[in-house]
């Protein structure tokens, strides 16, 4: 997913080893995880208080961003969910899930479980949950407007038909009873039961489309927490432990999602005791790391142990208009992208709480290679060969190449874009900052309106086609591909790869299609995203993933 602020949520424990689905006939039996996992200890009771953004949404139909998936995640279970541990996707609404042998058709049976207001999930509760993304028809779509998140089930069967109007339900979703839900998708994708994870295909009761008002301010779920009462916009969302939860239950009772506008003003309320989780402004990370102790792991917060600074597979990236000229030039992009000091924006800006990116994937995505884009080094003497290709430099160094940088003003961009002006300057390339508002930024992006522009990228779920698929490939041309970049050999490698069954060899032609993008450069990556967030000494334990989902469902507070 796209990020607009700098403090939004990533995925993964530890180095979240990469694993992905061994996709066969066999089935994958229940595995323990995030959610069902155990934290020793005792109930603790109590609440916790939680900094957040003002959500966009926190009803699972268009759940889209951090601040909403931090509520949504604790409200409700999806069918599967990464355990970072073991480095694999594993059951969590389902008990075990199948695929056939070509991977174009997924079998999930479905847990005994109830919903917070005592109706049983069922398959048919997943499919109403996945119709609501996608039918624009819908009584949801009709109140508030068609998901954004639909493209998550764009390989299903009667996607299309769903989206278009011309069907009333996903035909690719089919209930033979009440806890088996079969899903065909157009063509193989071994990696579905990774999609599946996505907080977005949660299950539903049918008040979510009985009661639309109600249930989209109080989503009512499956999940180790409820609603307890209903979400004050830009104020306050409260949850309280569901004690009829099919999973281990919650350790605390309560949650208070505290809504503050930016980071700086919750850390002071942070420091005046008021909150108990909180991101950390850049300014203040090195006085947090002292004060709170750094966790070992970068995800886990105990004793000593407040301060996490875990990998999050997220990419901060220069998206680079390919359709106008000169930034259709791959060797103004190259010579761009080999001028910019990634490791001084880390050190300086970042106090080293940023990796300097080597490419697209970040590190702990399966199929990760070091240094895997050779234009992401810093080398000035290269990078003045590939620009000289386009302009050469003059007696002063100027080569009369102007960019413009679009980028917008919250979450901190300034500095950076300010960075790499310098940098840009020192090639002989002079850059102008252009910082509209968020959303006409993405519109500028939309409509190719722009030369180079700021955006990152958060993983939907850990594996490489998350990265490449959406950003990339001709398909997605009017959706998060912001470059324009299209590239027929690019897709039909990226199309071989995800009906590839094997992993290895799925990963293996993943990474020849990245050696693509790497040559062209349709984007510029900059740096990989860390966790900057502390807990106050009331937290006894708690779970951050690299995701930044936080398993509140296993906190303890002293």
């Amino acid at each position: 997913m796209a990020d607009s602020m700098f403090h939004q949520p990533v995925m993964g424990r530890r180095a979240f080893v990469g694993g992905t689905l061994a996709a066969s006939s066999m089935a994958f039996l229940a595995a323990c995880g995030k959610k069902g996992g155990d934290a020793s200890g005792s109930e603790s009771g109590s609440t916790l208080n939680f900094y957040i953004n003002n959500p966009v949404c926190i009803d699972p139909y268009n759940v889209q961003e951090d601040q909403g998936t931090q509520v949504e995640y604790q409200l409700f279970d999806a069918l599967t969910e990464y355990d970072n541990e073991k480095g694999e996707i594993v059951p969590l609404a389902c008990e075990s899930f199948e695929a056939n042998d070509d991977a174009t058709e997924f079998t999930f049976k479905i847990k005994k479980a109830k919903f917070h207001n005592g109706d049983d999930v069922t398959s048919k509760s997943f499919k109403l949950g996945w119709e609501r993304l996608v039918n624009t028809k819908s009584a949801i779509a009709a109140e508030y407007g068609p998901s954004e998140v639909s493209y998550h089930l764009s390989m299903v069967e009667g996607y299309d038909d769903l989206l278009a109007g011309n069907a009333t339900e996903l035909s690719g979703v089919t209930c033979p009873d009440d806890e088996t839900l079969v899903v065909k998708l157009t063509s193989a994708y071994a990696d579905f039961p990774f999609v599946a994870s996505h907080p977005a295909l949660s299950p539903v009761p049918e008040c979510a489309e009985s009661d639309v008002k109600s249930f989209y301010l109080a989503p009512v779920g499956n999940g180790p927490f409820m609603m307890d009462g209903k979400w004050e916009d830009g104020q306050e969302i409260n949850l309280k432990k569901f004690d009829d939860y099919y999973g281990d239950k919650a350790k605390i009772d309560a949650i208070h999602f505290q809504v503050i506008k930016d980071v700086e003003t919750a850390y002071k309320e942070f420091q005046a005791g008021n909150l108990d989780v909180c991101d950390v402004p850049v300014a203040q990370i090195d006085a947090a790391k002292k004060d709170r102790g750094e966790s070992k792991d970068g995800y886990t917060m105990g004793d000593g142990e407040r301060m996490l600074l875990g990998s999050e597979p997220s990419t901060y990236y220069l998206t680079c208009n390919t359709t106008a000229e000169p930034f259709n030039n791959a060797d103004l992009r190259r010579g761009i992208s080999l001028a910019i000091n990634r490791e001084a924006i880390c050190k300086t800006i970042f106090k080293g709480t940023r990796t300097p990116a080597d490419g697209i994937v970040p590190p702990g995505i399966a199929g990760y290679k070091e240094g895997a884009w050779e234009f992401c080094a810093y080398d000035v003497d290269k990078a003045n060969e590939y620009l000289d290709k386009v302009a050469p430099a003059g007696a002063n160094g100027d080569r009369g190449i102007n960019v413009t940088l679009s980028y917008n003003q919250d979450g901190g961009h300034k500095e950076i874009m300010e960075s790499i002006i310098g940098d840009l300057a020192k090639v002989g390339v002079t850059a102008v900052s252009d910082t509209p508002e968020w959303s006409a930024l993405l519109e500028q992006y939309q409509n190719f309106n722009y030369q180079f522009g700021r955006l990152g990228w958060i993983a939907d779920y850990p594996i490489m086609d998350n990265f490449l698929y959406p950003l990339f490939h001709s398909d997605s041309l009017g959706g998060d591909n912001r470059s324009g970049y299209n590239n027929s050999e690019f897709d039909a490698k990226v199309d071989e790869a995800r009906a590839t069954v094997d992993d290895d060899e799925r990963i293996a032609k993943m990474q020849e299609a990245d050696a693509m993008v790497a040559a062209d450069c349709p984007v510029i990556p900059v740096m990989f995203y860390t966790h900057t967030i502390v807990g106050s000494d009331r937290v006894k334990y708690l779970y951050v993933d690299p995701q930044k989902h936080a398993d509140l469902g296993t906190a303890e507070l002293a």
